[in-house]
């Protein structure tokens, strides 16, 4: 899955794979860049192996485009694959995931507080202190699907309702099985290449305008503020280097594990204020043809989810500012015109990190 995506992005792009001198994977193996790059049969001169869960792929792009800046480096290639469904069928790995027991982590596993625990937690503390309702919760869920309806790539893409997702079996309260990310196999890969490049390329650019990084915690203990994400940190200033607001955003690409991480990082990116994502997401928001379009590929809610799904977000926001995603799916302005600003924002572990990236088209 890797090998594939890479040779993808490369005929997209129209670049042969001598030009490639630095390579960004992780989530595979022992040396992750070091394995792909020899399957993938390239000897970068410029590697990035950072790990920081789904946040990982923004945070890379980041460090990609800083190298890219610095002369490091003027072809950077980020891949990413998993058969994480294909390995849970076969019996190679168990549904639930573990970090270990070993570290901070110590002082939480002997209590069972699993991944998705702990953003249950967070959920219900938002709840309980901005009044945010399941049914709102649920909406995420059901414009994902939606949105997923129109993408042939999507794994779900039979609608679904409020009801269908608040009647669901209950996984972590108050997350019912449709609050939570499917589970799939998939890999996608990004280019990221040198300004002098882009003349030579097969396609037009997308641009990254601007980036910011922010990491959180590890212990809910050490977690300040449950309804509060690293987005709040990376958000504003991804858009501070960039020279936007986010009220100058077209479209939104975010890490969607749970309902509750579209909902929080909405308010952490300044889309709306704080304690008022509930509100935000309903009427439709979120759709395709919504007021500000989110996970317009059914995200991983819907779409897929392989594991660090960071990087598919990167891959739709530059599909639809480009104008690729296909009938029924292309996001447009009011005016009908293709959308000039996206933005993509990954969280990693329970909001323990997080990478947020500002593109812009043409």
């Amino acid at each position: 899955m890797h090998a594939q995506a890479a040779r993808r992005a490369l005929a997209d792009a129209g670049l042969d794979r001598s030009r490639v001198d630095g390579l960004a994977s992780a989530g595979l193996g022992t040396l992750a860049p070091v394995e792909i790059a020899e399957y993938l049969g390239l000897r970068p001169s410029w590697v990035d192996s950072t790990s920081v869960g789904g946040a990982t792929w923004e945070v890379m792009a980041a460090h990609a485009a800083d190298a890219i800046a610095q002369g490091r480096a003027e072809a950077v290639l980020l891949v990413y694959g998993s058969t994480a469904r294909a390995d849970l069928k076969a019996g190679r790995r168990t549904a639930n995931l573990s970090f270990g027991t070993r570290g901070p982590l110590q002082f939480e596993v002997p209590y069972g507080h699993t991944l998705i625990a702990k953003y249950a937690m967070a959920a219900r503390r938002h709840m309980h202190q901005y009044g945010t309702t399941l049914e709102q919760l649920a909406q995420v869920a059901v414009q994902a699907r939606a949105n997923a309806a129109a993408n042939p790539q999507a794994l779900y893409r039979e609608p679904i309702t409020v009801d269908d997702v608040l009647s669901g079996p209950v996984i972590a309260d108050p997350f019912t099985k449709l609050h939570c990310c499917i589970r799939s196999d998939g890999g996608c890969a990004v280019l990221l290449v040198a300004e002098e490049l882009v003349t030579d390329l097969a396609t037009d650019p997308v641009w990254i305008l601007g980036s910011g990084t922010a990491v959180s915690h590890t212990t809910m203990s050490e977690w300040e503020d449950f309804t509060v994400s690293p987005a709040a940190v990376s958000g504003p200033t991804a858009f501070a280097r960039a020279g936007v607001t986010p009220q100058d955003i077209d479209l939104a690409q975010i890490y969607d594990a749970f309902t509750y991480m579209t909902l929080v990082t909405l308010e952490d990116l300044g889309f709306c204020a704080k304690g008022e994502g509930g509100a935000f997401v309903e009427d439709g928001r979120l759709l395709r043809d919504g007021a500000l379009p989110v996970n317009t590929d059914g995200g991983g809610l819907s779409a897929c989810h392989p594991g660090m799904r960071g990087l598919f977000l990167l891959v739709e926001a530059v599909r639809q500012l480009r104008g690729e995603a296909g009938e029924g799916r292309q996001v447009r302005r009011r005016d009908g015109t293709l959308p000039e600003l996206a933005v993509a924002s990954g969280t990693g572990g329970w909001f323990c990190s997080s990478g947020t990236v500002v593109l812009g088209r043409g």
